[in-house]
């Protein structure tokens, strides 16, 4: 066993070499390391629905001498992610506030800088160009990148026509969502440590059924980008609970621009189509409209300066 490798990059790593049964037991571990550390092979074989041989198999399958090592690793790995408050302690404890805000800053600024350093043009314009010529376009990101889907998936509306967020907490729905996914078709798949297993599934299956598969990822040792014709890397690491998503989310604002660009008069349409319904039906009005003595304060507003107009004749 390469002691050197991460616990979940070796995971990660053997994943699509897995069969079908050792797959459903990575994909439980990585989505539910604190509860599969404290099982045994046996009892993790009932909860994932296989044999406790298959799970035995499982650890070597990976290259452990047997399933004592792979739980000790696991065990050490599950002890690395609870010591994170510690960790923040020890960066952040001692600085004040203004310091605090400073280092964050600047630790964003960083993953800015070395985003833009190492990131692919080629693989930024080829998923530009997937992108406009897909039929349909799905976006996939859950738990901490789930908002970075939802923005993604917002202004691609707004440049071309069918865009599908795969927004579930069920494989089985997502893979229900895809049920058409083929050739003609691209997925763009968005997730950082911890990975999310039902993102990488999901884009295993596109690659399945032939369709482009772009990820949006931190690193080329992402299980991401085991199934994707090209790669966005952006920096997200930092010493938090909370996952830094600043260098990905101008990745995707930089997308966006691109794509308006080789499209801006369909995006010029679109935008006043969507002007011309907002004024139409008072979408934005009806969402900010205040009552001052039961009126809306726009009519209170027109109102105060019809009086003002009569006190001044």
């Amino acid at each position: 066993m390469d002691n050197s490798k991460d616990f979940l990059s070796v995971i990660n790593e053997a994943y699509p070499k897995l069969s079908k049964g050792h797959k459903l037991i990575a994909a439980y571990i990585v989505d539910r390391y604190d509860q599969a550390v404290f099982m045994t092979a046996a009892k993790l074989g009932e909860t994932v629905g296989v044999s406790e041989s298959t799970v035995v198999r499982f650890a070597s399958a990976l290259g452990y001498d047997g399933f004592p090592e792979f739980m000790k690793d696991l065990e050490e790995w599950y002890k690395s992610k609870i010591n994170t408050v510690q960790k923040i302690g020890a960066k952040y404890g001692r600085a004040s506030q203004s310091e605090l805000l400073t280092s964050v800053i600047s630790s964003d600024i960083e993953k800015l800088e070395d985003t833009m350093a190492n990131l692919d043009v080629n693989s930024f314009e080829l998923a530009v160009d997937l992108i406009l010529r897909a039929r349909k376009v799905y976006v996939v990101g859950l738990r901490s990148c789930e908002p970075l889907a939802r923005f993604l998936h917002f202004y691609l509306n707004m440049i071309r026509p069918d865009v599908v967020l795969l927004g579930t907490t069920s494989v089985s729905e997502m893979f229900e969502q895809m049920i058409r996914i083929d050739e003609h078709d691209c997925i763009i798949g968005i997730s950082f440590p911890r990975y999310s297993m039902r993102t990488l599934k999901a884009m295993e299956f596109a690659n399945d059924r032939n369709a482009k598969v772009i990820t949006i990822t931190d690193s080329v040792h992402s299980p991401m980008n085991l199934y994707s014709s090209c790669n966005l890397l952006a920096r997200s690491d930092m010493v938090s609970i909370v996952d830094s998503l600043v260098a990905p989310l101008s990745v995707i604002n930089a997308l966006v621009v691109a794509l308006c660009l080789k499209r801006p008069d369909e995006v010029k349409t679109n935008l006043e189509n969507l002007e011309e319904a907002w004024g139409n039906y008072q979408v934005y009005l009806n969402d900010e409209i205040n009552f001052i003595d039961d009126e809306p304060i726009l009519n209170y507003s027109l109102r105060k300066e019809e009086q003002n107009g009569d006190t001044n004749e």
